[in-house]
């Protein structure tokens, strides 16, 4: 029995009898009789009818909307919140003891605004001050809030199943917690359950890769349910999420790394990051590479780098499927990458 049934039932016992107490006092009267029953029957069934309808919007709705909003709200921020509300209803108890001596009204309602006015003053001091407030008391229960200080960062569906990130996790380079959106998840599974065997199989690296990084990386791997609001479409949703959260997105998507940065949402692409850390090549610089193929020129023979970076060789054909030494020439920083371009010194294997 799911709990939405459970309180429509409750709520359809609270306001049938609150509905048969309105129907007594219709009646003007506490006998049951034909004449009384008129009212009290028709006032308890509308009562238990508007219970059941409303009573998920009073208990489950609020509960649900409640759990999200918690799970959003980073821990340091939490824990001074319920300290500043602690302090500032203590506060508010020892002032209420003078104000309860005002004469009526002002007793009975001076206290209770004074318990509204300081409990929200108190959290609002402590999260907005929280750090130089902790600091008062010491390192050591700065550092009991330390560990999440890291702002937590977004995965996308697409680097996960690259799988570049999950080499990155292990290095120690990534300071913060990696959150997976639920919504993410299910597109995995999605993916992974495909009749396309090749969307299948990435849907499973997908998975795979996540189970990983959940085993091996050095910082906490969370599957976390986000609310997007409206949104519909995934990317959408992460935005929508990241902007709540402030937190910026780990992909290698490039039109998701677009519509991200026009709307001011940080994103920390892979690609980029491949190519930020490529050794540097300068022209000049002697290289030893193995020819595997031929180039689009006449002439021309191309290699790879250990990281994947492509060079052009003149006149290099002559040296296919041979490794030789090579000058470089040239280098160019385009959007697909760096090439580089080079030509033969005479040695070979």
């Amino acid at each position: 029995m799911s709990a939405n049934l459970i309180f429509r039932i409750l709520g359809l016992i609270v306001f049938g009898i609150i509905g048969w107490e309105i129907g007594t006092i219709w009646a003007d009267t506490s006998v049951l009789n034909l004449a009384s029953l008129r009212y009290i029957i028709p006032s308890a069934a509308v009562g238990a009818l508007i219970g059941a309808l409303i009573a998920p919007f009073l208990t489950t709705r609020p509960a649900s909307f409640a759990r999200q909003a918690v799970r959003q709200i980073p821990t340091p921020q939490l824990v001074a919140g319920i300290v500043g509300l602690a302090g500032g209803l203590l506060i508010a108890a020892l002032l209420s003891v003078p104000l309860w001596r005002l004469p009526p009204p002002f007793g009975q309602i001076f206290p209770m605004i004074g318990a509204i006015v300081f409990g929200y003053l108190g959290i609002t001091v402590m999260v907005l001050r929280q750090r130089d407030i902790f600091g008062l008391f010491g390192r050591r229960l700065v550092g009991a809030t330390e560990e999440t200080e890291e702002k937590p960062l977004l995965l996308d569906t697409s680097v996960i199943i690259d799988g570049r990130i999950a080499d990155i996790s292990r290095t120690g380079f990534i300071r913060g917690p990696m959150l997976v959106p639920r919504f993410v998840l299910n597109e995995l599974q999605h993916i992974a359950d495909s009749p396309d065997p090749l969307r299948r199989n990435r849907g499973r690296r997908g998975l795979e890769m996540l189970n990983q990084m959940q085993k091996e990386a050095t910082v906490p791997v969370r599957i976390v349910d986000l609310d997007a609001g409206e949104a519909r479409q995934v990317d959408e949703k992460l935005v929508r999420a990241a902007k709540d959260l402030g937190c910026p997105i780990i992909t290698n998507d490039y039109n998701l790394n677009r519509v991200a940065g026009l709307q001011g949402v940080p994103i920390l692409n892979i690609n980029e990051l491949a190519n930020a850390v490529k050794p540097v090549v300068l022209p000049g610089e002697a290289l030893r590479v193995h020819i595997i193929q031929e180039g689009k020129e006449a002439g021309q023979g191309v290699a790879y780098l250990d990281d994947g970076t492509m060079i052009v060789v003149d006149n290099g054909r002559r040296y296919l499927n041979a490794t030789i030494d090579v000058v470089v020439t040239k280098v160019l920083q385009t959007s697909a990458g760096r090439m580089i371009f080079a030509q033969p010194n005479g040695r070979s294997e």
